[in-house]
């Protein structure tokens, strides 16, 4: 079921009571989060603070040990969330036989689209990887496997995108070109969730919510974080 914030906006994302125990040890939570359609938000925290095991169960690759999450109303497991939401890990998951180009048309098509050459080839000149479109990223320095996870990650229909510690490994060049896909991804009415340890990007976000072992201790907008 659709669910809208108080001014009547859809949400995206909404977590009640979240919560992820390992053993004894506390993954993250309970966490009580809303965030509207279109919102860009960042999620800070020190490493160790919960922002992957949230994310991990925003996306539906972490089972909740309790409490409940939703993406546009439905659970991020299902067809519909995992058609809905695109999702970044920190640790990019790519394919040893697959180059660069042939994952870019596997993923688009297999998510429905129709995995077009001119604007794959333009969403690879973007995260400067035309001139190794044709080669195995197996291969690639960890950088460079972290441009082909975001071009991986943007090639193909979503509505929510969830990225985890997406600097970690760029140079200046490739921060930059992902700081640029993220605004034109917000244009496009996307809604964005970025999980970071870099405070540096803030800028480009309406939002900061602030993870400290394993709780949210803040949240509000990103000029009152700082």
């Amino acid at each position: 079921m659709r669910r809208y914030d108080e001014s009547g906006v859809e949400l995206a994302l909404c977590a009640a009571g979240l919560e992820k125990s390992y053993g004894h040890a506390a993954g993250v939570g309970p966490v009580d989060l809303e965030i509207p359609a279109g919102q860009a938000v960042v999620l800070v925290g020190h490493n160790g603070s919960g922002k992957s095991t949230f994310l991990g169960m925003a996306a539906g690759v972490l089972e909740p040990t309790a409490g409940d999450v939703e993406v546009f109303g439905v659970e991020p497991t299902s067809l519909t969330g995992r058609a809905t939401v695109s999702y970044l890990p920190d640790t990019p998951v790519l394919y040893d036989d697959l180059s660069v180009r042939e994952h870019l048309q596997y993923v688009s098509r297999m998510h429905g689209a129709e995995g077009d050459e001119p604007e794959l080839d333009e969403l690879l000149d973007k995260v400067g990887l035309s001139h190794r479109a044709d080669e195995l990223p197996s291969r690639f320095s960890r950088g460079l496997r972290q441009r082909t996870a975001i071009a991986v990650a943007l090639c193909r229909p979503f509505s929510l995108l969830l990225v985890d510690e997406p600097f970690v490994g760029l140079d200046a060049d490739g921060r930059d070109a992902f700081v640029a896909l993220l605004d034109e991804t917000r244009r496009r009415g996307a809604t964005v969730v970025v999980a970071t340890h870099d405070p540096s990007r803030l800028e480009h976000f309406e939002r900061c919510v602030t993870l400290s072992d394993a709780q949210l201790v803040s949240d509000g907008p990103v000029g009152a974080s700082r």
